[in-house]
């Protein structure tokens, strides 16, 4: 097969894995920068430009679009959806689970455990958003932060009014969410591909630190999950559509919960710490999977 992979640099660990990987395969690899394509959007010929010439004839693309470049990275995707491409995870799934109160909101109507979350702009009564996740200390965080940035550990009801005050200046949307005390400053990273989790670990935040991000200095392990927590990340992955995503879990009180569900997860922690060839299987789904205009939305949003 012709392979597509979007990402802004060949050299990062995930993106020269699925390459090679790909080509041990005996799979033709491209990688192209989303951010240098630009896009032709006629009526009944949509097409791709990079660097003067026309991207066609792939297979499959894998998306490794960063965050800070969601919505042009989903929206050159979207264009090699609406040309048959197919895509190793939609672009409306990726944008779904970019959104972190969408996400959560889809997350909650379907009764996946979750942190209590509030979520709030400029809110007259920080008292009372308070109260409704059950006090200080809490988390908050802003919507558009990424791997730990954004995140704040308010341990007292006066710290956790100076935090949200201060975002209010910022104009930012902010989420409230409980402290998960017990998890002790750990999550747990599931790995699904197509439906299943093929691997997970465990993120342990340095000491003092609650933040686990293996980016903010946490360190990571092989663990066993639960069939629950298995079954949660499933669930998660299927209702934010996507095919391979990182599902983020605490062990609290009252079960696993959803922390976040990663629509471009890093494959360097998780082969490091279980020694699984994740890329191999990523490439070995899209073998069974990639057929012409096999997309569910077919760039329709």
């Amino acid at each position: 097969m012709k392979i597509a992979i979007l990402s802004r640099n060949a050299k990062l660990y995930s993106t020269r894995r699925l390459i090679e990987a790909a080509e041990e395969r005996g799979h033709e690899v491209r990688v192209i920068d989303a951010l240098r394509c630009y896009m032709n959007i006629s009526s009944n010929h949509p097409q791709v430009h990079y660097k003067g010439e026309v991207l066609d004839g792939f297979d499959a693309i894998i998306p490794r679009i960063g965050a800070s470049i969601t919505f042009y990275g989903t929206a050159v995707l979207r264009q090699f959806e609406m040309m048959g491409v197919y895509p190793l995870n939609e672009s409306v799934a990726i944008s779904r689970s970019r959104d972190k109160l969408r996400s959560l909101q889809l997350l909650s109507r379907r009764g996946v455990g979750l942190p209590v979350t509030g979520f709030a702009h400029s809110p007259d009564d920080v008292n009372d958003l308070l109260e409704t996740v059950g006090g200080a200390p809490v988390v908050i965080k802003l919507l558009e932060g990424t791997q730990g940035v954004g995140v704040v550990l308010a341990d007292t009801h006066s710290a956790a009014e100076s935090v949200i005050q201060a975002f209010n200046g910022l104009k930012a949307n902010i989420l409230v969410q409980e402290f998960i005390k017990e998890a002790r400053g750990a999550d747990l990273r599931c790995f699904v591909i197509g439906g299943k989790v093929v691997a997970s670990m465990k993120r342990q935040a340095k000491d003092g630190e609650f933040r686990s991000n293996l980016h903010q200095g946490g360190s990571a392990s092989l663990v066993r999950i639960t069939p629950e927590e298995r079954a949660t990340a499933v669930r998660a992955a299927k209702i934010m559509g996507l095919n391979v995503c990182g599902v983020d879990l605490l062990r609290s009180n009252h079960g696993p919960v959803v922390m976040e569900v990663n629509s471009s997860p890093g494959i360097e922690g998780i082969e490091t710490a279980t020694q699984k060839d994740i890329a191999s299987q990523i490439i070995a789904f899209i073998e069974k999977n990639a057929k012409p205009h096999n997309t569910k939305t077919r760039g329709k949003g």
